[in-house]
């Protein structure tokens, strides 16, 4: 039984009047089903809602805050389910099994494990915090969530589509996020604590049916990480009506500056992995090894997922995660672009 149902509890009945039945219980409607109701109609909507919308800023605003959430919704929910799958019907010990016990060796298996996982970034951060609560170790489950959305065969696949003169771009891109995703793993293990990760509390499922259990655990994921999703969302259109475009195109000419600013545009766009490849492509003034930190970093740090980050495994880890992430993805990206571009 989730938190939101109610029942109404029947005063003792006197025995002398017979037996009296309890009234069925109440069920309410919660944030969960509120917030989908209007992610929905917003969908619905959207053309109505832009023409009420008379200054060009707002409509931009309202343009790319909906891209964000229709791109990204699908692959949350598609994360949400599997991770209540992995929470209930996946046991402890399958983890124990399927990847190695040490840990240094299971921070590349996990990460190699992204390859079968077609998803984005919004997917991957309720499945790593489902997969530490079954165990597994924080850094495995950390390389994976950053594994997952850069290196699956849908993201490198639509690469491929939007590079088509430069096939090297997918190598680059797969070879890149992999040593970052790998390279962040060891360094947990090295400098991370467990404390710094506050999973927030899910609802005990012991003792639950395999379908109420599931029902609890996907509505609590949902609750945490769609919610941070649409505060991640709107500072993304905020960023993109605020940053004029024009400071991009006088960057372009410079090498490093190239390099920093895309990294930065990457995060602030919070673009979702299966379509920041044909933008990447669109910013054909800059060189290919700045586009592909951008390819790196966006699946990786971006507002939306730092959010989400925020919502599923604390403050004090996105505060340290997220930085590290980002400094490492822009070296290793501009690295293995100068060598393989």
């Amino acid at each position: 039984m989730s938190a939101t149902d109610e029942i109404d509890v029947a005063p003792p009945a006197d025995p002398s009047a017979g037996a009296v039945t309890p009234p069925a219980p109440q069920r309410r409607i919660g944030s969960v089903e509120v917030l989908a109701a209007l992610l929905v109609l917003l969908v619905i909507f959207r053309n109505p809602l832009a023409s009420l919308i008379s200054s060009p800023r707002l409509q931009t605003w309202t343009t790319v805050f909906v891209s964000v959430l229709v791109q990204a919704v699908p692959f949350l929910v598609f994360g949400v389910i599997l991770s209540a799958v992995i929470a209930v019907y996946v046991p402890r010990s399958f983890w124990a099994r399927a990847l190695p016990r040490h840990p240094a060796l299971a921070v590349p298996a996990a990460s190699l494990a992204g390859v079968i996982l077609p998803g984005c970034e919004c997917g991957s951060v309720p499945i790593a915090g489902s997969l530490i609560r079954r165990g597994v170790t924080p850094a495995a489950a950390l390389a994976f969530l950053l594994a997952a959305p850069a290196i699956n065969p849908i993201v490198l696949t639509a690469t491929a589509v939007a590079f088509p003169g430069n096939p090297e771009m997918v190598v680059a891109r797969g070879v890149a996020s992999l040593i970052v995703a790998i390279a962040m793993g060891w360094l947990w293990l090295r400098l991370g604590k467990a404390e710094w990760i506050r999973l927030p509390h899910r609802p005990d499922l012991d003792g639950m049916s395999r379908g109420n259990a599931f029902w609890s655990a996907a509505r609590h994921d949902v609750m945490h990480a769609g919610g941070f999703l649409v505060l991640g969302a709107a500072a993304a259109a905020t960023i993109n009506v605020v940053v004029p475009e024009r400071w991009l195109t006088s960057l372009a000419s410079n090498p490093v500056l190239s390099v920093i600013a895309l990294a930065i545009l990457a995060v602030l766009l919070s673009i979702c992995s299966e379509a920041d490849a044909f933008v990447a492509a669109s910013l054909s003034q800059f060189s290919l090894t700045s586009r592909l930190v951008f390819l790196v970093v966006g699946p990786m740090v971006d507002l939306k997922l730092i959010s989400m980050q925020t919502g599923v495994f604390g403050r004090r880890f996105a505060a340290r995660f997220a930085p590290a992430t980002f400094v490492a993805a822009v070296l290793t990206g501009t690295i293995v672009g100068v060598v393989l571009l």
